[in-house]
């Protein structure tokens, strides 16, 4: 089978794999669509938050057919169409085990969901950047109909934010430099776009006044998340999705007291994916917008390139077609 595959630091090459044996409490996947996240750069570039080691096969963001249960698997079949969950304990899918870029890999059972039927193998693949940002929205509580959400950077996962607000019936403004990207949170949901420059006058007019309901930060620069507390309102809810360790920015912390703001930090989506996969299924999302380049296996290195080109690109696609057992 081909695969794609970090050799060693700063290498990467799309090599013929073995095909991989299975457990009893395993399956064999023959993998569809999957996702190129800024994580798996840092991966390849030898940065990760938990210890891995080379070569590993990347891929945490997929979506996938079963080709091979094992004797103990009881809830999926030859055919099962599966979207999987990648921080599995101290384990993580696609870093520190190898995970879905390749044509064929291996799970086990107890990690993977039923892709319903309403959601296309390339929606299946936006599942996990979706579960985080759904998962944030729910941290920061009961957001709904009466609420304005400004959404502080539109990367693939504050577009998902974006997406996410919208079908709770949030009014939706996000915050965003480039262009491209504000047309595509327009396209996944958003009431209004607008810069950074110009976000004060429009949250004003959008909330008569009191400020943001709900900001999430989304950007992970340290001025961004700063600045989230400026555009929160009174009893205001702040999220802080983006990720930043070690950098600094003055912030009026002040205001936490004085707008008497909740804020709550984000990570991963811990026990969410069942609940996720039903109201992506019965919300109608289609998340397909945030895929900008498709690529097949023989040219996943053209997608690892093309994900190092934030400005240009929202998310970038491997697809796979192998075939599954009749």
């Amino acid at each position: 089978m081909r695969g794609l595959q970090f050799v060693s630091e700063g290498v990467a090459a799309v090599n013929d794999l073995a095909i991989p044996e299975i457990g009893p409490d395993e399956v064999l996947l023959a993998s569809r669509s999957v996702g190129v996240c800024h994580s798996d750069i840092d991966l390849l570039e030898g940065r990760y938050i938990i210890p891995f080691s080379f070569p590993v096969v990347p891929g945490h963001e997929w979506s996938g057919q079963v080709a091979r249960v094992g004797s103990a698997v009881e809830n999926f079949a030859v055919g099962d169409r599966v979207v999987g969950e990648c921080v599995i304990g101290q384990e993580h899918f696609g870093f520190s085990i190898s995970g879905a870029a390749a044509e064929y890999f291996v799970a086990k059972a107890a990690w993977l969901h039923k892709l319903p039927d309403e959601l296309s193998y390339t929606n299946g693949a936006l599942v996990e950047p979706f579960s985080v940002a759904y998962y944030a929205l729910m941290r920061a509580g009961n957001v709904n109909g009466s609420d304005v959400l400004v959404v502080l950077g539109a990367g693939p996962i504050g577009l998902a934010v974006t997406a996410a607000a919208s079908a709770l019936g949030a009014v939706t403004i996000v915050v965003e430099p480039s262009a491209e990207r504000r047309a595509a949170a327009l396209s996944l949901g958003a009431a209004h776009v607008t810069t950074p420059e110009e976000i004060d006058a429009l949250l004003s007019v959008v909330s008569g006044g009191r400020g943001a309901d709900v900001v999430v930060e989304a950007s992970g620069r340290p001025d961004v998340m700063a600045r989230a507390l400026e555009l929160a309102g009174y009893r205001g809810r702040v999220c802080y999705i983006g990720i930043d360790v070690g950098r600094e920015a003055p912030a009026k912390l002040g205001l936490i007291q004085s707008k008497e703001l909740s804020i709550t930090g984000s990570i991963g989506s811990p026990g969410v994916w069942p609940e996720t996969l039903r109201f992506l299924a019965s919300s109608g999302i289609d998340l397909s917008p945030l895929v900008t380049a498709r690529f097949g296996v023989d040219t996943a290195l053209d997608a690892l390139d093309a994900a190092h080109h934030p400005q240009s690109m929202i998310k970038a696609h491997i697809e796979f077609d192998a075939p599954v057992p009749a």
